[in-house]
């Protein structure tokens, strides 16, 4: 009740309500009038004085202070809100604001990609492992973790990536972040200076390509085909980049695998011209057809290579837990980097994840997933064809959590989005993650958080704002 009537009472002197020397009411008629104890009262006026905002006279009682004049802008700005003054940013801050930032999907409504199924998640089994961590690290548990991670996690992520990717890991080479655009910014300023150029796969995941332009980076597009990023493009380009950017297990937003002699040569050309190759493995663990190839990293004998992986889609995005296994020279540097960002990941969570994949949970949950989204890669395959024929042809990926469909029609891409927005659905454009004007407009439809029911509805809803649309 006090921090009540103190607010008030500030807010009263802020709106100008209350000029300077103005006497406020003794405490004892204040507590009458509000039915309150006049030491709740006092308590007000003691942090009221305490701050700056009265004056208190042995004998005279109460004033509005006279430093309350020089409150800027007292008796107008708390009203109006702020000043409309010129908004003053940095080159770099103006840049990231300009493009808007990196906005997740926060809703699981069809069709937003990229969000995983959490309905069905072993929550018991989690439950269980964290109450067992809480249980053996005690206290030790809710301190700092080390800004590379604690050991069993990294322990895990190694042995796990060794066996299920064929990469070459070990827990001193691995660093925990928050997610893989964090890893992203670290590869950005770490590794390359303003101005430098990266190759990118062109379309691009837009999340890297942001990064790499708020670092201040030139994005080189290099085109894609069936089997992934045509890499005898990067010996055609004379001025050579310091890096690469890839996601070669599924790359977004196409879902095209790169084949196993163009990973060899882009291994050459980085070790050719000292390059770095930036690898993210997006959506590794969802492969539907055959068996993944192996991912660049283990492929890498010159350890020109940095691998970044997450559990946002393989676990769950609340997680907020990510990895980078990197070459050992790079280690200290990074682990350095990122204390200037977020400082450490929390260690709970880590240990119960370690836990997780220590168990076996992990790999069988990403196989039970593995099941249910390959279904529903083809319930949407189907509903697309049966319902949506007359506008998009849909490109079914091998693999993946996202389905790009284009445009057979002349629909307008971003008329067609919003439009899709207001009627509940959430599509992502394609014509952003482009870089050349040599492609069809579509979009991509999340199928992995959806249930066939669910889709099926979205769908045929979809139809329907496309119908308007192509009047």
């Amino acid at each position: 009740m006090h921090a009540r009537i103190q607010r008030a009472i500030r807010q009263l002197i802020l709106d100008g309500a209350l000029d300077a020397a103005t006497p406020l009411p003794a405490s004892r008629a204040l507590a009458k009038s509000l039915e309150v104890s006049r030491d709740t009262v006092e308590s007000a006026y003691s942090q009221l004085h305490a701050e700056g905002f009265i004056e208190r006279r042995v004998g005279s009682g109460s004033f509005v202070s006279e430093r309350a004049l020089r409150l800027p802008g007292r008796g107008t700005a708390w009203r109006l809100g702020p000043l409309r003054v010129p908004l003053r940013l940095s080159q770099r801050g103006a840049a990231m604001y300009r493009a808007g930032g990196v906005r997740d999907f926060l809703t699981p409504r069809p069709f937003a990609p990229g969000l995983p199924e959490t309905r069905t998640f072993p929550l018991p089994t989690w439950e269980r492992l964290e109450r067992q961590v809480l249980k053996d690290w005690g206290t030790t548990a809710l301190l700092h973790s080390p800004p590379q991670g604690m050991e069993p996690l990294r322990r895990a992520i190694a042995n796990y990536v060794n066996l299920e990717r064929g990469a070459h890991a070990t827990p001193e080479r691995v660093l925990v972040v928050t997610s893989s655009q964090q890893a992203l910014t670290l590869c950005a300023t770490v590794l390359l200076d303003v101005g430098d150029r990266i190759f990118v796969e062109d379309p691009v995941y837009h999340g890297a390509r942001k990064a790499f332009d708020a670092a201040g980076l030139e994005c080189v597009p290099i085109p894609l085909d069936a089997e992934g990023m045509q890499v005898g493009h990067l010996r055609q380009v004379r001025q050579p980049g310091k890096a690469v950017f890839l996601t070669p297990s599924h790359q977004f937003p196409t879902g095209a695998t790169l084949a196993l002699d163009r990973r060899l040569d882009i291994i050459d050309w980085a070790q050719q011209h000292q390059a770095w190759i930036i690898e993210d493995d997006y959506d590794s663990e969802f492969h539907y057809e055959g068996k993944p190839t192996a991912c660049v990293q283990g492929l890498d004998p010159h350890q020109r290579t940095i691998y970044i992986g997450t559990f946002t889609k393989s676990m769950f995005p609340g997680l907020r837990t990510a990895f980078m296994v990197l070459p050992p020279e790079l280690v200290a540097p990074m682990t350095a980097a990122r204390t200037l960002l977020d400082g450490h990941s929390a260690p709970i969570a880590q240990l119960t994840l370690a836990r997780f994949m220590e168990g076996g949970h992990f790999g069988a949950h990403v196989r039970t997933m593995r099941a249910v989204y390959r279904e529903r890669r083809d319930v949407l395959e189907q509903l697309v064809r049966k319902h949506l024929a007359d506008f998009v042809e849909p490109e079914v990926p091998d693999g993946g959590m996202q389905m790009p469909c284009r445009f057979i029609r002349d629909i307008p891409e971003l008329e067609a989005v919003g439009a899709a927005q207001r009627a509940g659905i959430d599509l992502l454009g394609l014509t952003p993650l482009h870089a050349s004007g040599a492609f069809r407009p579509g979009f991509l439809m999340g199928f992995a958080a959806y249930a066939p029911t669910e889709l099926e509805v979205a769908v045929k809803n979809l139809a329907v704002v496309l119908r308007v649309l192509d009047r």
